[in-house]
C-alpha cells in the first residue's frame, strides 16, 4: 500500500486521484460509497459516478466535470456543485474540490478531487425553503422575535393583520402592537417562553399602524438553538374579529330568544286565565285552549321560516284561515306588507279568534257565508275584516277572550286602536295603527 493510499484511506471524506490524462488512478471507500459504484482503475475517467447532473438536475458528461475543467485549465476549483446519480438511482448532491498535482518542473501529473456529501443541508435547505413558503403565504401573523421582545421577522400576514411593512416592525419593540392598558401580557409571554412553555390561543387584542383595535387568538412558542436552548420566540396571531362578532351576535340572541320565551309564556298565562273565565266545562276549556296555542304555534312557525325577521301579511292571513275555510270564500287584497314579529304574533291571534268565532256563528258557518279581509299601509296601517251573507247575528253579551284579543290585546300591543261590529249579515273588524309598529324596517 502507497503512501497515499495509507493517508487517504482512512479519511472520512470522498477522495481520489487522476493522472494527467484524466483516468482514475485511486478512490478511497468514501469515495466508492458517494457514487454507489467503483470505477475501473486506470480505464474509467474524470469522475467515479455512475452518473453526472448539474446542480439544476440536468445532465452533465463526464468531460464537463470540475474535475475535467480543474485539469483543462491548469487550476484549482473551488466549492463547484454537482450531483451523483448511483446505479439505484439515488441522487446525491456534492460539492467538489479539485485541484493540479505538479512536478518539480511545475508539469501537472495528476490531480486530487475532495467530494462532500451535501445531502443533509440541500435537505435542510429545502425544508427551511418550504417553511418559509408556508410562513409567507399564511393568512396568519407570524412573527418572531428574541427574548428582549425585539421583532425579528416579519411575514406578508402579519403586514395585512397589523399595518405595519416588514422594514417598519423588524428591529422594533412587540410592545408597539400592544395597548396600554394590556402591556404586562408581553412581560407574561417572555416569562413562559425563557421557561421553555408554550402559550396556547390566547385571545387578547392589538393596536394596528392606524390606531384601531383587532381581536387576536395568540400563540407562542419557543424558539430554540441546535444546543437547545431557547433564543426566541415565534408568534402566530390569528384575527377572530368575526369569531368575536358572531358571539356577540349569539349573546343578543340568545338575550332576545329569552324576552320572546318570557313574552310567549305571558301570552298563553293569559290565554289559560281568560279562557278559565269563560268556558263552561273542563272538555271546552281544553279545546278552545288547545287551538288558541296551536294557532299562536303556527304565528310562531311563520317567523321561524323568516329568520325572525317577520312574516308576509298575507301568508298569515292565509295561515290562520285555511283551517276552516276553502279559499273561494275567503277574499284576501292587501299592498304587500311584511309585518314585525309583534305584529305576526298579535294579529295571528286575533285572525285565530276572528276565524274560529266565524266558524261557528259567523259567516264561515252558513254555505254562502264569505269573508274579506283587506287592508292599505300608506301613512298608517288600516285592516278590515267583513264577513257578508252569513246568519243573523247580534250583539255578543259579554266579552269573552277572543273579544278580548280584538277590543284589547291586539290594538295597544300595535298602539292602535281595534273596533269590533255586529252588523245583521256578519262581524266586522278594523284596526287602525302605526306603521312603524306594524311592519318591518326593511318593509
Amino acid at each position: 500500500m502507497t503512501n497515499r493510499e495509507t493517508l487517504l484511506g482512512g479519511l472520512p471524506a470522498a477522495v481520489y486521484t487522476t493522472d494527467a490524462n484524466g483516468r482514475i488512478t485511486y478512490f478511497n471507500e468514501a469515495a466508492a460509497a458517494l457514487w454507489g459504484h467503483r470505477p475501473e482503475i486506470g480505464k474509467d475517467e474524470w469522475c467515479g459516478s455512475w452518473r453526472l447532473r448539474t446542480a439544476e438536475g440536468e445532465p452533465l458528461a463526464h468531460g464537463d466535470c470540475p474535475m475535467a475543467l480543474a485539469l483543462r485549465e491548469g487550476r484549482a476549483i473551488r466549492n463547484a456543485e454537482a450531483i451523483a446519480e448511483r446505479p439505484d438511482g439515488t441522487l446525491v448532491p456534492f460539492l467538489a474540490f479539485p485541484a493540479p498535482m505538479r512536478d518539480e518542473t511545475g508539469t501537472i501529473t495528476g490531480a486530487i478531487n475532495l467530494l462532500v456529501d451535501i445531502s443533509v443541508q440541500k435537505q435542510a435547505e429545502i425544508q427551511t425553503q418550504r417553511l418559509a413558503s408556508i410562513v409567507e403565504s399564511s393568512d396568519d401573523a407570524i412573527v418572531s422575535k428574541d427574548l428582549c421582545g425585539v421583532i425579528q421577522s416579519w411575514n406578508a400576514g402579519a403586514t395585512r393583520l397589523f399595518g405595519y411593512d416588514a422594514d417598519e416592525a423588524i428591529g422594533k419593540h412587540v410592545r408597539m402592537l400592544i395597548p396600554d392598558d394590556r402591556q404586562d401580557e408581553e412581560d407574561l409571554i417572555l416569562g413562559k417562553v425563557r421557561s421553555g412553555q408554550r402559550v396556547d390561543h390566547f385571545d387578547t387584542l392589538r393596536r394596528r399602524k392606524d390606531g384601531s383595535f383587532v381581536a387576536i387568538s395568540l400563540t407562542v412558542s419557543p424558539v430554540l438553538n441546535s444546543a437547545g436552548k431557547v433564543i426566541g420566540a415565534s408568534k402566530i396571531a390569528r384575527d377572530i374579529t368575526e369569531r368575536k362578532e358572531s358571539e356577540s351576535r349569539i349573546r343578543m340572541l340568545m338575550r332576545e330568544v329569552n324576552h320572546r320565551v318570557k313574552n310567549q309564556f305571558a301570552v298563553i298565562l293569559s290565554m289559560i286565565r281568560e279562557t278559565g273565565k269563560h268556558a263552561t266545562t273542563i272538555a271546552e276549556f281544553d279545546t278552545q285552549i288547545r287551538n288558541r296555542i296551536m294557532a299562536l304555534s303556527q304565528s310562531q312557525d311563520l317567523l321561524v321560516d323568516g329568520d325572525w325577521r317577520g312574516a308576509n301579511l298575507a301568508d298569515l292571513v292565509s295561515n290562520q284561515i285555511r283551517p276552516f275555510a276553502a279559499e273561494r270564500r275567503v277574499r284576501i287584497s292587501g299592498v304587500p306588507v311584511m309585518l314585525s314579529t309583534m305584529a305576526v304574533q298579535n294579529l295571528g291571534m286575533a285572525f285565530h279568534e276572528l276565524a274560529t268565532n266565524s266558524a261557528k256563528h259567523g259567516a264561515l258557518s252558513s254555505d254562502q257565508g264569505t269573508v274579506d279581509i283587506g287592508w292599505t299601509a300608506s301613512d298608517r296601517f288600516r285592516l278590515t275584516w267583513k264577513e257578508t251573507n252569513g246568519p243573523t247575528v247580534g250583539k255578543a253579551s259579554r266579552k269573552g277572550f277572543g273579544r278580548i284579543v280584538l277590543e284589547r290585546v291586539a290594538p295597544l300591543a300595535l298602539n292602535g286602536v281595534g273596533h269590533l261590529s255586529f252588523q245583521p249579515d256578519g262581524v266586522t273588524w278594523t284596526l287602525d295603527a302605526p306603521l312603524d309598529l306594524v311592519r318591518t324596517p326593511a318593509s
